[in-house]
């Protein structure tokens, strides 16, 4: 018997711990790197994309169909999604891969610790949010520390100057992507919204993977097929909840301070993964980095009330 409706995928993840909620979001989110760097020996870019979103996307709306969750998204909520899914997922990875085929994934992760930052100035200029001086200081060591490892890995040969300008340009769009969700707030179950968002994205890459991209460039092996499944079960399926998830419950600054533990996690799953080599000057690098986004999301201290004087005893 086809059962009514199930939890959402709110509900279960509110009952989780914060700490084990932003484990579980960096390690998948900067494991996706290696991932996709796997995946890409054997697929063009686009093409490994458009199946990645398809399968995604097909399979949570085949799920949500089946259980009813299709009727808890309002006709607002599924465009809302669906453009959130162009920004997010189409925009974002898209750029990312075409990326990668010219980075490596250590460096990926690191240009992409830098979205805290740049979504601060964002949400400060759309969203309200104070810009302090912490801030700025913040902004300036993280963009600092991510220049300095791009231009000392562009130096030595490593990286490729065109791969690094399509990384930031998905930065970029994940940024906006962010902003979108905090600002049009919509209250669709996620786990469904994320099919749509996925659906939307697939059907938006497939055009230009079959326009620029030759189906016979694609080498079966396991390796394509286990990393496929991966990025679409686990990190497209999963991932994405828990990140839009924790921009509901941490705020856009907030769960985006969670990239900063990106840098060094990329380096360590390029490392074991890939046997990409960390220069020193990667090592350096990611340390204003880091500070730099704990400046940058770090809340500020609460106000203290001057203490009251008690009245003397009548």
């Amino acid at each position: 018997m086809r059962p009514n409706a199930t939890p959402s995928a709110a509900s279960f993840l509110d009952g989780l711990p914060l700490p084990l909620k932003v484990a579980a979001f960096c390690l998948l989110w900067a494991s996706a790197f290696s991932a996709a760097k796997i995946a890409l020996r054997d697929s063009p870019p686009l093409t490994l994309l458009a199946l990645r979103f398809l399968i995604a996307g097909i399979a949570i709306l085949a799920t949500a169909a089946w259980t009813g969750g299709l009727a808890r998204l309002s006709r607002r909520d599924i465009i809302l999604f669906a453009t959130l899914g162009i920004a997010n997922q189409a925009g974002l990875l898209g750029l990312g891969y075409l990326g990668l085929e010219t980075i490596s994934s250590g460096l990926s992760a690191i240009i992409f610790s830098t979205t805290p930052v740049l979504t601060a100035i964002v949400a400060a200029a759309l969203l309200g949010e104070a810009m302090t001086w912490r801030k700025a200081i913040g902004l300036v060591l993280g963009v600092g520390g991510v220049a300095f490892v791009v231009e000392s890995r562009v130096a030595g040969g490593f990286d490729h100057p065109a791969g690094i300008l399509l990384t930031i340009a998905a930065v970029a769009s994940l940024v906006a992507g962010t902003i979108l969700f905090k600002k049009l707030a919509p209250t669709g179950d996620l786990w469904v919204g994320n099919g749509v968002q996925s659906l939307a994205a697939g059907l938006v890459v497939t055009p230009f993977a079959l326009g620029f991209e030759r189906v016979s460039n694609v080498v079966p092996s396991w390796n394509l097929v286990l990393t496929t499944a991966y990025l679409a079960f686990v990190v497209s399926v999963f991932a994405y909840v828990l990140w839009f998830h924790l921009i509901k419950v941490s705020g856009a600054t907030g769960a985006s301070s969670y990239h900063f533990l990106m840098p060094p996690l990329g380096l360590l799953f390029g490392w074991l993964v890939l046997s990409e080599p960390v220069a020193p000057t990667d090592l350096v690098g990611i340390v204003p980095v880091a500070l730099g986004i704990y400046l940058v999301t770090r809340p500020a201290a609460p106000k203290r009330e001057p203490a009251r004087r008690l009245a003397p005893a009548q």
